[in-house]
């Protein structure tokens, strides 16, 4: 909240609850979340007979059930199921599993559940003509019709069919592996003590019986299907190393990995070769591009290419040249120009230049021979690789053919391995008529009934109902985000607490007005001190700069705002003087709840300027305060409050009156309240307690808070102290009210007035 800094002074003891008072400021309280173990502590109180209540019929209910059910007996019988290895193949091929690990005994355990088990226990000791398993007769509606009904073939016997028989009795059998053993214990459960025994044990030794009839059938079966298998398996052999052999001829596959590996070496060949001619080629063409732009016989501009200069024959005549030249300029030195010897010298140097010239020529041409012949070795090198790859990939194409084939071979040759093995094997063992479970414990008659547990399931009905019920009161909890206390409103709005209203308890049509008229008439001296104590929370807020003018809102209607506007004026008025302004002009209810004239210019005529000041107020003699109605009701009201005329009236009845209270309508319903906050001087915002949902109070916050509107603090109204004393504690609240004793004396009055009302309806 940013209130204006004329606000800013608030004394923390006035507004923040007791809790607060001991924490630095409103947002570093509440920055770290608390666990407050009070709070769930209330919530229990709150829905206490609730819970018990649901508890104890949950619990009632469980006894009754209990009471009603057929006790259970268990018999267990103890059997040993141990690994053997298997004589057909081995237990891998014949059973499909490994007798060596715990896998073995989990497929055990399911065979002991079959349906085929079971069938043959219940066909050994007649279940199906037991009196436990009878199905009792129902209530015969079909013979109360006036006609028959068709037949289908239904069975005039009371016993239940095979199909539901099996389902019912595996639902009785319990197998339990126990761990790191061989061991598994098998219970059956029934109404019969000896019946449970019987079946234990029959069940126990029809396993027995059906693993040796299983290893025999297996043993039949596994050698006759080996036999008539090796057969087709070598048939299938032959045809698979005859298929690849002709394909190998076919293609002409020779070496190994079908001839691939010459070619690749064959690539690796060439492609050196290549590279070298690559290589060669790259010398000769940045030469062979420098004689081809100089000129094949421009003499002078080939002896500027380095690539010719470099070559030793030029170097040479080039060195013969420069020696005849250093001859002739020593000549020159002694002799003139005609003399025989200068003659002779120049003719050496121009056959020197001649020499030198047709030898760059024929360096050059011979370079560009070079060149033109590492162009066609390189062409005719990359030309053969292509064709050697080509020759490759058909190769390996070929390969993945011949390699399935291969493949096809070698697993075949392993399949007709193996079985050969597998044959030898079977004929070589022979102790298949060994069992391979006993029973070690055999069951006996239980003497006592294993279930239904009656005591422990009650007590757990009562617990978990118990549980259930608290967690339901916690999802209501949880769920109602009404403000119910001053906590909420510190931690929810994180706004200042001026006080709370204690809720006027009355009946019929006379509540309404009792709450308006509840200060004058002083019954209530609880709610009398509130509003006092409310009075003095906005009295100290500004004692440099007293607010004059003091308006309040709410965020919805019905949340008692005018009752607190009335209290409010009328507490003033026993200090200073005092106008109560009713501004609500969408529903104004001031002048009707106190019984003045509501046919009297109000606030519309004096803005409108149709009446005048003194026309325009009435006196409440039992309040001792002015009051100025809202008159007739304009077409759009909120005009009205925002005009500059109603600013002007204002603050000539403040130059009257020394407290003005403004009773606004709803800040989330209308905008009236918005416009009139920044012409007063304080704001008082109204939340009724188990009522508005934190939500929208926030959001009317906000709404003031976005335009500045100087808000001193937040009033909780109509709190059931006598409730919320059951819940939270008979102290909870009387911090914000009470004072030298009031508390005590409201709950002495409340008491008598109660047996006031007895007395009277008696």
């Amino acid at each position: 909240m940013n209130p204006p800094a004329h606000n800013s002074h608030v004394p923390t003891a006035v507004h923040a609850s007791p809790m607060a008072l001991n924490q630095p400021a409103m947002g570093a309280a509440y920055d770290e979340e608390v666990i407050d173990l009070r709070q769930y502590w209330r919530t229990l109180m709150r829905y206490r007979w609730g819970i018990m209540g649901f508890s104890l019929v949950v619990t009632l209910l469980t006894v009754l059930v209990l009471m009603s059910m057929k006790p259970v007996y268990r018999a267990t019988a103890t059997l040993l199921i141990e690994n053997k290895n298997n004589n057909v193949v081995s237990i891998e091929s014949v059973y499909g599993i490994d007798g060596t690990n715990q896998e073995y005994l989990s497929t055990q355990f399911e065979i002991l559940k079959s349906r085929s088990l079971v069938e043959k226990v219940i066909t050994s000791l007649n279940l199906q003509s037991h009196k436990e398993f009878q199905v009792e007769e129902s209530f015969n509606w079909k013979g109360m019709l006036p006609f028959q009904l068709p037949s289908k073939g239904e069975k005039n016997s009371n016993s239940i069919g095979l199909n539901q028989l099996v389902y019912t009795f595996l639902g009785r059998l319990r197998i339990t592996p126990i761990r790191k053993t061989q061991l598994a214990k098998v219970s059956f459960e029934a109404n019969d003590p000896v019946l449970a025994a019987e079946v234990a044990n029959a069940l126990g030794q029809a396993y027995i019986e059906s693993g040796l009839e299983a290893k025999l059938e297996v043993t039949v079966q596994a050698s006759s299907w080996l036999n008539d298998r090796m057969g087709n398996i070598k048939a299938e052999l032959n045809e698979a190393e005859l298929a690849l052999q002709k394909y190998k001829d076919k293609e002409g596959l020779v070496g190994n990995a079908g001839g691939t590996d010459i070619a690749n070496k064959e690539v690796d060949l060439v492609a050196d070769k290549l590279v070298d001619a690559r290589k060669e080629r790259l010398a000769l063409e940045g030469v062979y591009q420098q004689i081809r732009t100089v000129g094949s016989n421009n003499s002078e501009g080939l002896q500027r290419i380095s690539g010719i200069l470099r070559d030793q024959t030029v170097q040479r005549f080039k060195e013969s040249l420069l020696e005849v030249e250093l001859k002739r300029s020593e000549l020159a030195k002694r002799y003139g120009y005609k003399h025989p010897k200068m003659i002779a010298v120049e003719s050496e140097v121009l056959r020197a230049k001649v020499a030198l010239d047709a030898q760059v020529v024929s360096v050059a041409k011979g370079i560009e021979s070079d060149y033109r012949a590492a162009v066609a070795s390189e062409r005719s090198l990359d030309n053969a690789l292509a064709g050697t790859k080509g020759n490759l990939q058909s190769l390996s194409r070929k390969r993945f053919k011949l390699r399935e084939l291969e493949q096809n071979v070698e697993t075949k040759r392993a399949i007709y391995n193996t079985f050969l093995q597998r044959i030898n094997e079977t004929s070589a063992t022979g102790d298949l008529n060994s069992a391979n479970a006993r029973i070690v414990d055999p069951a006996v008659v239980p003497v006592s009934p294993a279930k239904p547990k009656k005591k422990l399931i009650a007590m757990l009905a009562m617990v978990v109902s118990g549980m259930f019920a608290v967690a339901c009161a916690f999802l209501l909890e949880a769920l109602n985000n009404t403000i119910k206390t001053t906590e909420d409103i510190e931690q929810k709005l994180q706004s200042t607490m001026l006080g709370l209203l204690p809720l006027i308890k009355s009946k019929g049509k006379d509540k309404a007005i009792k709450s308006y008229r509840a200060f004058v008439e002083g019954e209530d001296i609880g709610f009398g001190e509130a509003v006092r104590t409310i009075r003095t929370g906005i009295v100290l807020s500004s004692l440099d700069s007293p607010q004059k003018t003091i308006s309040v809102t709410s965020t919805v209607p019905s949340e008692g705002k005018t009752s607190t506007s009335i209290s409010l004026a009328c507490a003033l008025s026993q200090m200073e003087k005092t106008l109560l302004i009713d501004a609500d002009m969408r529903r104004p209810s001031i002048g009707k709840v106190l019984g003045l004239d509501r046919a009297k210019p109000g606030l519309s005529a004096l803005v409108a300027g149709t009446a005048d000041l003194s026309d325009c107020i009435q006196r409440y003699e039992e309040g001792d305060v002015d009051v100025m109605l809202a008159g007739l009701i304009p077409p759009n009201p909120l005009e009205l409050l925002s005009s500059k005329r109603f600013a002007q009236a204002l603050k000539v009845l403040e130059d009257k009156y020394d407290r003005i209270v403004i009773d606004l309508p709803p800040c989330q319903a209308v905008s009236d309240a918005l416009a009139i906050a920044p012409l007063v001087g304080a704001m008082v915002y109204v939340v009724k307690a188990d009522s508005t949902s934190a939500t929208q109070v926030k959001a009317g916050l906000k709404r003031l808070r976005d335009i500045n509107a100087p808000l001193v603090g937040v009033i909780l109204n109509q709190v059931d102290l006598d409730k919320s004393s059951r819940y939270y504690g008979s102290d909870y609240y009387a911090g914000y009210y009470d004072s030298y004793g009031y508390a005590a004396e409201t709950a002495k009055a409340s008491k008598n007035q109660k047996e006031e009302q007895k007395i009277r309806a008696a």
